[in-house]
């Protein structure tokens, strides 16, 4: 899927959706479009993509030693 952006000098391109994560994070995009229409960076609110190590709060899974001492 393409989608249509802005980058910072004010041109226009095409770029592949997996592309605009990283091009947002670099500073290269200012505004993309989505289906309601353009989304500027850094004003308007975007979606962020949780990792693996941005959650803070309390572990709730059990550890290989709890479950090995229910056992």
């Amino acid at each position: 899927m393409l989608i249509r952006v802005i980058y910072q000098n004010q041109t226009y391109d095409f770029v592949k959706a997996s592309r605009l994560e990283e091009l947002i994070e670099t500073g290269a995009v200012a505004s993309f479009k989505r289906r309601k229409g353009w989304v500027r960076v850094g004003i308007d609110p975007i979606r962020a993509v949780m990792t693996d190590s941005s959650y803070m709060g309390k572990e709730r899974r059990k550890t290989q030693e709890e479950m090995v001492e229910a056992a």
